[in-house]
């Protein structure tokens, strides 16, 4: 079975970050091994909530698992709440990769044209240097223009997209895909570049006009355990999309949607999507 760590915070109540991850792996058949970079009471939509920071624990799990000569066959990033974290993990990076490792990066740091509280206008340069060290990075928009120095709009056409494609790979993955792109009118999708290759690729789907916490997490999970699953990129982000807006379409007739993307729901929808794409 194949073996991914997780390394982001977790929100012991609400659908993000390790709670959305850990579910979603295992039941795509691929182990999910985690390192919490936070424990949170909830998910930060909740007022109130608590946060304990555990950048201090990430290195002494890290030498604990090198000691038992532990393996991974991914490491998946998700959100990280400081430079102190970024770094850590650059470190995690040069001690568990090996040829056979992927390395993928989600920068959840920003969204709708703005950074999320708590990052200062160093971050995206620290999260720049996860990326540079990544196989695959999958920001959003809004990161993808923090990453690269970009100015944020709201519309971009595709020439648009694919420029900031190449400025994202140009910091060092091989590939870089932006997620939430309008590709055509009612769809919603994204949109890929491989850097060896200079290719680029796309998949569209229904655009539903609704936001809830989480999906981000639950598309990068889908796609990572996708590629575990011996999928190609392209099929594991088609996966990953249609699964989230599978997710999307389950959650809008939720009356308390705002506690997160019910994702629980469309598991078995992504398990047979699995099953029958697996080669």
């Amino acid at each position: 079975m194949k073996r991914i760590v997780s390394i982001q915070d977790i929100s012991c109540l609400g659908r993000c970050s390790l709670t959305a991850a850990l579910p979603v792996i295992s039941a795509m058949g691929v182990e999910c091994a985690v390192l919490p970079t936070a424990v949170l009471s909830t998910h930060t939509a909740f007022p109130g909530f608590t946060c304990r920071d555990l950048t201090d624990q990430l290195a002494p799990v890290a030498d604990h698992w090198a000691a038992q000569g532990i393996r991974f066959d991914a490491i998946y990033t998700g959100y990280l709440a400081s430079a102190a974290q970024a770094e850590a993990v650059c470190q995690f990076f040069d001690r568990f990769k090996t040829p056979d490792t992927l390395l993928f990066v989600d920068p959840a740091m920003a969204d709708n044209g703005r950074p999320y509280a708590g990052f200062d206008a160093d971050f995206p340069r620290a999260m720049a240097r996860v990326c540079a060290r990544a196989d695959v990075i999958v920001p959003n928009l809004t990161e993808a223009c923090l990453l690269t120095g970009t100015a944020y709009r709201t519309a971009y056409g595709e020439d648009d997209l694919r420029g900031l494609l190449q400025a994202l790979a140009a910091l060092g993955p091989r590939y870089a895909a932006i997620t939430g792109v309008r590709l055509a009118p009612g769809q919603l999708g994204v949109l890929a570049y491989d850097r060896a290759e200079d290719r680029f690729f796309a998949h569209a789907g229904e655009h539903i006009p609704a936001s809830f916490h989480g999906t981000g997490d639950v598309f990068a999970s889908a796609c990572v355990g996708g590629l575990m699953n011996g999928l190609d990129l392209a099929a594991a982000l088609a996966l990953a999309a249609d699964f989230t807006v599978e997710c999307i379409r389950r959650t809008e007739r939720t009356p308390d949607n705002w506690y997160g993307v019910e994702f629980e729901r469309a598991l078995p929808y992504l398990v047979r999507r699995v099953e029958d794409l697996r080669p």
